[in-house]
């Protein structure tokens, strides 16, 4: 009997007792020991360890489970994610991490699910070790961490407040060309947006996003149904991804991220350039993100942002169109689905569908996502039906 192509295999496993509580004990310490057992098993160290599937929660943290668990167990992987199938979980990750692996994201995957049990739950639901390095320091929330980023690149690069509003006012004028932005009809330059409150220093409202409802879908199908299919495909070309940290107190760098790696895996794997993409559709939660995206995408050199932005022009009839639809700066961030707006309105322009915007002979995309703050990163390089 000839044996099909192995797709992946295990290589080590790691099984801790069960009891019927634990006291004392948080889920991430389970998680970290369960982890080094499996590791040991496979006679692999750490460092080898270059992708992660978890559950949809550790216990102690709501959000960001894979930079949580990454984190805490010193890994950096190229592939994050959360497996939420109840008690299939474990076998799903099986052939998620095989496929993950076939399709050159990364060599070896850690799958892990633990959780605590105590007697009286902790009445903190969340006990993410940000909270004992970040957040009694005064890096709480969001708008603080970011801040902090953009602070560091004006101290290291010496970039300018206006260079970040140019951005900001980038997508306001395109949210101009899109009824269904939050934005539209509300145009704001360059003073407008460092007019607008300071809301923690350097970063003012207007380059902050706005929380909106609201929601985003695709469907992904293979490229052989998609050419049985009535409407125009988009192909995923290419794509990367890269975790880096958590808490921002950990984070490599404060002014390059793990875009950075995620990106050029992305270009590599499609065979492109920064430089030919058609539409940039960037996350856009802050100005920052964005000056270091353009960055780390090498379109320009470190510190020049401000010069790029300047030099072109990011409308959809321009040189380098970017964020087209208005971005989440000028469209909203429907939670979430804010990322999710960068993918849409990418398969929109290359589809050709993008009514009062349309980017001319649209060929190729490069979609950018972000977690947490510059830690959790996805980049695609998406390109039109031929």
């Amino acid at each position: 009997m000839r044996l099909a192509r192995s797709r992946g295999a295990v290589a080590g496993i790691g099984e801790l007792k069960p009891t019927r509580r634990t006291e004392g004990r948080t889920t991430l310490e389970m998680i970290a020991e369960v982890s080094r057992l499996a590791v040991l098993d496979a006679g692999l160290e750490p460092g080898h360890i270059d992708g992660l599937l978890v559950g949809p929660q550790v216990g102690e943290t709501p959000q960001h489970v894979p930079a949580t668990v990454a984190e805490y167990l010193g890994l950096k992987p190229d592939m994050a994610n959360v497996v939420d199938l109840g008690g299939a979980s474990g076998a799903g990750m099986v052939w998620r991490a095989a496929a993950a692996i076939e399709a050159g994201m990364c060599d070896a995957v850690l799958c892990v699910l633990a959780n605590a049990r105590e007697e009286v739950p902790s009445r903190s639901p969340n006990r993410n070790p940000i909270r004992e390095f970040d957040v009694p320091f005064g890096a709480s929330g969001a708008n603080i961490s970011y801040a902090l980023l953009m602070q560091a690149h004006m101290a290291e690069h010496g970039s300018s407040a206006e260079d970040f509003a140019a951005i900001a006012a980038w997508a306001r004028s395109n949210a101009q060309l899109n009824p269904d932005a939050i934005f539209h009809g509300k145009p704001a330059g360059i003073d407008d947006v460092l007019a607008s409150p300071m809301v923690a220093s350097p970063l003012h409202l207007l380059e902050i996003v706005m929380p909106v409802a609201g929601g985003e879908a695709v469907v992904v199908v293979s490229a052989k149904r998609a050419r049985q299919l009535a409407k125009p495909a988009v192909h995923l070309l290419g794509a990367g991804e890269k975790v880096t940290h958590r808490a921002v107190s950990q984070a490599p760098s404060l002014t390059s991220g793990p875009l950075k790696p995620a990106m050029a895996r992305a270009f590599a794997q499609s065979g492109t350039r920064a430089a030919e993409m058609n539409l940039l559709s960037l996350y856009d939660c802050y100005t920052i993100m964005v000056a270091a995206t353009i960055e780390d995408a090498g379109l320009c050199a470190a510190g020049q942002f401000g010069q790029w932005v300047r030099d072109h022009d990011l409308g959809p009839s321009g040189d380098a169109p970017l964020n087209t639809h208005g971005g989440q700066l000028g469209f909203g961030q429907p939670d979430l689905a804010g990322g999710m707006t960068h993918v849409v309105e990418a398969v929109r322009q290359l589809r050709g569908q993008a009514t009062g915007r349309q980017i001319a002979n649209a060929k190729l995309a490069l979609v950018t996502g972000n977690g947490a703050t510059m830690s959790e990163a996805t980049a695609l390089v998406l390109g039109a039906d031929q």
